[in-house]
């Protein structure tokens, strides 16, 4: 398999539910996963209830290859949770595809995970030595596996205790037959939303996008470690584990949130574009003739950064919308010219021009010096890079794959060098401060580890060392 999105940083996952008698909840859902298909591509799904029996379809690849029109219709219900997913925990194979579904004393209850767990190992560990078994590689088991073995005398207590004994970043949908549950981490590092559909009707959604592609109206965000019920007596909410503050993770803003949706009240679209405008500030380029992104989430910055900087903005390069994931398998022409595939530049804009590149983040490095290097084949004199957020020097392990600082360029390297190694004319990050002017959220609300290495949930302990740890051998 090739994947030939973004190499340098992955997403997380995303998640949706839906509670609607009368509703063609399947296909609602489909349409919901399909809005937060940028959340992750390698596999997905959905489980639907009636009431009585919980239906599921998952597989590898898109939303769009995963359903088609009878596999929708065989999902009926009231009730419905999807989930579309990039591995953090767990290799992307099927066994890991989510929802997971189990049996318990609760009757049949199915499953969706954003986030990771930092204490899973050890939760993992101590419920097999109590003879609980597991058939995934994921942690997202852990969860569903405490709740399913609970003693508790209602899903909603069972839910509560596991959640006081698990620790990470998760924002969390469980379906039971007549019931649909979301629940959110003490700190709320992963954005979770409720919304109303048709009046009476609730939805459940990583970003605001979802209510939007479904016609939902928005309600609110999902407290931290708040519990939302949902059920055909109609939603009420329950603080199931004390919140620890806020802790939104940062990259929110700067990646992985769709640009049309919405946290803390603000609009990602206008945060990255603010970035631009604090980017000009910092990191001037006088003398350049252009700015121009590289799409498709540079584009907000760069419109900023071309509207402070007077620098006119132009598309400097066009990207083939259509490469997300393939299984064939590409020869090694193919992989070495990955970039060109998903990037063409436009030499009539970049010829002879002094041009500026805007991207939101350099993480591992390995594609910008290929970018850089077909701007300048396509005729640019000066290539000077400017990037919308600051340089990122720390693993996260809440949730994100970069859990490895051995990967991490600007952890290895000083900007100065990173330069160099890409080829670029000068390079720009933005800087912390800028970045919170920026978003317009106060910094003690949101998770910046991977910037400034300041953890809000102590990692040091626990953290696991690998997104395989629970298909690695273990030590004679």
């Amino acid at each position: 398999m090739i994947y030939l999105d973004r190499p340098e940083i992955q997403e997380e996952c995303g998640v949706f539910g839906v509670f609607g008698s009368g509703e063609d909840v399947a296909r609602i859902a489909f349409f919901g996963l399909f809005s937060l298909q940028h959340r992750g591509q390698e596999s997905a799904g959905i489980a639907a209830s009636d009431g009585n029996i919980i239906r599921m379809h998952r597989d590898m690849g898109l939303v769009t290859q995963v359903f088609q029109e009878d596999t929708l219709a065989s999902l009926k219900g009231h009730i419905a949770i999807g989930h579309t997913r990039y591995s953090t925990t767990g290799s992307s194979i099927l066994r890991n595809v989510q929802p997971m579904r189990c049996e318990c004393r609760f009757g049949e209850i199915a499953l969706a995970h954003n986030g990771d767990l930092i204490n899973a190992t050890a939760v993992r560990e101590e419920m097999e030595a109590q003879g609980v078994e597991f058939e995934t590689t994921s942690d997202s088991e852990v969860m569903i596996k405490l709740i399913a073995n609970s003693n508790a005398n209602t899903i909603e207590d069972a839910i509560s205790e596991a959640m006081s004994k698990i620790r990470g970043a998760y924002s969390v949908l469980v379906m039971t037959a007549d019931k649909l549950i979301g629940f959110r981490d003490p700190l709320g590092i992963r954005p979770l939303s409720i919304g109303r559909l048709n009046g009476s009707h609730y939805v459940l959604a990583s970003e605001t996008c979802a209510l939007n592609t479904i016609g939902a109206q928005f309600i609110r965000e999902v407290e931290p470690g708040e519990m939302i019920i949902i059920s055909s007596d109609g939603m009420s909410e329950r603080q199931a584990v004390p919140a620890r503050g806020h802790a939104l993770c940062i990259f929110e803003y700067v990646y992985f949130a769709r640009p049309d949706s919405r946290m803390y009240g603000k609009t990602i679209h206008e945060a990255r574009r603010r970035m631009g405008h604090e980017l000009a500030k910092e990191h001037p380029a006088p003398g350049a003739h252009i700015v121009f992104p590289i799409p498709d989430t540079g584009t907000p910055a760069a419109i900023g950064l071309a509207e402070a900087s007077r620098i006119p903005y132009a598309e400097g390069v066009i990207k083939n919308r259509y490469i997300h994931r393939t299984f064939i398998q590409p020869d090694q022409r193919m992989r070495d010219l990955g970039v060109r595939m998903k990037l063409t530049p436009l030499k009539e804009v970049l010829a002879g021009r002094r041009v500026v590149m805007v991207d939101d983040s350099i993480v591992r490095g390995t594609t910008i010096g290929q970018q850089i290097k077909l701007i300048r084949e396509a005729g640019a004199v000066e290539v000077h890079v400017r990037i919308s957020s600051p340089p990122y020097r720390h693993p996260c392990f809440y949730g994100i794959d970069t859990a490895n600082q051995n990967e991490l360029i600007a952890a290895k390297m000083s900007v100065e060098e990173i330069r160099q190694y890409i080829g670029a004319d000068s390079l720009g990050y933005l800087s912390l401060a800028g970045l919170i002017r920026a978003v317009g959220v106060k910094k003690d609300k949101l998770c910046c580890a991977c910037l400034d290495g300041k953890y809000p949930l102590d990692i040091s302990r626990e953290a696991k060392l690998s997104k395989f740890v629970f298909e690695e051998p273990t030590p004679a």
